[in-house]
């Protein structure tokens, strides 16, 4: 039991680093966080495993694919010294993205009530199924990912106090401060990119 304890404090704190890595990567708007974010879902699929939030493997599974559809919509269109550009949420895209992560969010969270052992059935699902949106937007270069990163990422951090996993606490409010860092960057190239050009 003192073995897969310290081995799963050691991914933990892995998990903790390449996470950072791709947070700030996606920031910067670098293609290159969505092969990073790769590693770090797996490590974290392991991890949620271990601590029974059964929701969050599962998301993590589902990031693996949109890890693949955002480097290849970031591979599309217009790239400024290899960084994409940005553009804002449509309304219509936003509103139908919020409904399906609240149907995501109940029927997960009826189904891990149900049928698993869950730690936080519904709370847990209700971020996954806003987490899954919160990429999609990402991978679709709309600046609004990172306010939903921010909200989810708050209440992350008191998932993770309240189940003693300090590390990654401090990781989720790390990755609140990468996030308002991302929101701030992308504002600026969106506000750059709608300049009129200089005569």
């Amino acid at each position: 039991l003192g073995g897969i304890r310290c081995r799963a404090i050691l991914v933990e704190l892995l998990a903790v680093l390449v996470n950072v890595l791709g947070v700030w990567l996606t920031a910067r708007r670098v293609r290159w966080c969505w092969p990073v974010n790769v590693v770090a879902v797996l490590l974290y699929a392991w991890l949620f495993y271990q601590w029974k939030l059964y929701s969050d493997m599962l998301l993590q599974g589902v990031y693996v694919f949109l890890q693949g559809y955002g480097w290849w919509r970031w591979s599309q269109g217009r790239l400024d010294h290899g960084k994409v550009h940005v553009g804002p949420l449509p309304r219509r895209e936003g509103a139908l993205s919020l409904l399906a992560g609240a149907a995501g969010a109940a029927l997960l969270g009826w189904l891990m009530h149900r049928h698993t052992d869950a730690a936080l059935p519904w709370l847990d699902a209700a971020l996954s199924a806003f987490s899954v949106v919160a990429s999609f937007w990402a991978a679709r270069k709309r600046i609004a990912n990172w306010g939903l990163w921010i909200v989810l990422d708050c209440v992350y951090v008191g998932v993770f106090v309240y189940k003693g996993l300090y590390p990654t606490a401090a990781l989720y409010a790390g990755f609140v401060v990468l996030a308002v860092y991302g929101l701030r960057l992308w504002q600026a190239d969106l506000r750059r990119a709608a300049a009129p050009p200089l005569s």
